[in-house]
């Protein structure tokens, strides 16, 4: 094929240099903004200036009308006292589909990311693979992606370190090179999650924290405000570390559990995605993630049929919430993903 390129530009430091970094190896580069909601108008903006100053040709697609859908899933999903990852779920469903969709239109075969993963291409198949920088790794946020945009993608950054990746940026004179990293979801940049849902859902009442011992100990601020897991920040004094183990949506309770007791030694997963074709075998041994910056931990993995999954982990995993993504792991490959299910300790 063609060495033409379509770069998801977002006018930070990690788009352009991949950009730069591919200009370097002889493609033909253009960069494509994809404006998911009004929030994204700055990264427009700054996705302008990225390929200004790179001299290369910008797209932009406007994917608003797509990515309502990945809105809704994650205001539902705290609604539900569940942990969503709205990137996890726009990557198949809005991003790299719009940028495939313009790739096509556009007559570029390849697209490219600045993601910090990997990809291995043997016999015909492309395996997402995790990337150099252990600190960096998004290969978790990638394991719902399977071949029709794996085959097509490049990542240049899968070998690099930040620091690597500012100096290209910087020895190529891109004002970017000292953008700070975003910290936040992208179409909350004020990153108050529970005031966007709120404007979407109206107001979450006030209800009881259900003490270890099963008796009500304090009120909690409505369920949005709390994750399972979470142990800071809860405005309650037990005399000894409590953290959430459970989420009742439906009699507006949140029930706790004594510190060192949130670990789990098995999870179930649903919507399970593979990167390649029987990337998953019954009874196969693996490693999975339970969060992104979990480490991958060794599990063995039981197919239950309609897309569920269980995995029993050699040692317990810290609080797996409901609702987030576990991704599969064999070595460095990445197999795919699903969502945690459930309640912790079996409680209904």
């Amino acid at each position: 094929m063609e060495k033409k390129v379509l770069v998801a530009l977002s006018g930070g430091v990690d788009s352009a240099a991949c950009a730069r970094l591919l200009m370097g190896e002889g493609y033909q580069v253009a960069g494509c903004v994809l404006k998911m909601s009004p929030a994204h108008e700055t990264t427009v903006e700054d996705a302008r200036r990225a390929a200004e100053e790179l001299g290369i040709p910008l797209y932009v697609r406007d994917m608003q009308a797509g990515f309502t859908g990945v809105v809704r899933y994650f205001v539902d999903e705290y609604a539900s006292g569940r942990t969503p990852n709205p990137c996890v779920v726009c990557n198949p469903t809005v991003k790299f589909r719009g940028m495939l969709a313009a790739a096509d239109e556009l007559g570029y075969p390849y697209i490219a990311t600045g993601h910090y993963a990997g990809l291995r291409r043997e016999g015909g198949i492309s395996y997402l693979t995790r990337g150099a920088s252990v600190a960096r790794d998004q290969s978790y946020m990638l394991c719902r992606l399977g071949q029709r945009e794996l085959s097509r993608l490049i990542f240049p950054l899968s070998d690099m370190q930040k620091p690597d990746v500012r100096q290209v940026a910087g020895a190529a004179g891109l004002s970017c090179a000292g953008k700070p990293d975003s910290q936040e979801i992208c179409f909350i940049p004020d990153g108050d999650y529970a005031g966007f849902i709120r404007a979407r859902k109206g107001n979450f009442p006030e209800g009881d924290f259900i003490s270890p011992e099963g008796k009500p100990c304090g009120k909690h601020k409505g369920i949005i405000h709390y994750t399972v897991g979470q142990r800071k920040k809860l405005g309650i004094a037990l005399g000894k570390p409590a953290f959430i183990k459970r989420i009742d949506p439906l009699s507006n309770r949140i029930y706790l559990g004594w510190g060192g007791e949130e670990y789990e030694r098995e999870i179930t997963v649903s919507g399970l995605s593979e990167t390649f074709p029987g990337a998953f075998r019954d009874g196969m041994r693996c490693g999975a993630k339970v969060r992104s910056r979990a480490a991958v931990a060794p599990c063995t993995l039981t197919l239950l049929g309609g897309g569920r999954a269980k995995a029993v982990f050699d040692q317990p995993e810290r609080a797996p919430a409901p609702g987030q993504t576990a991704a599969f792991y064999d070595g460095e490959v990445v197999l795919g993903g699903g969502f945690i299910e459930g309640k912790m300790n079996g409680e209904e």
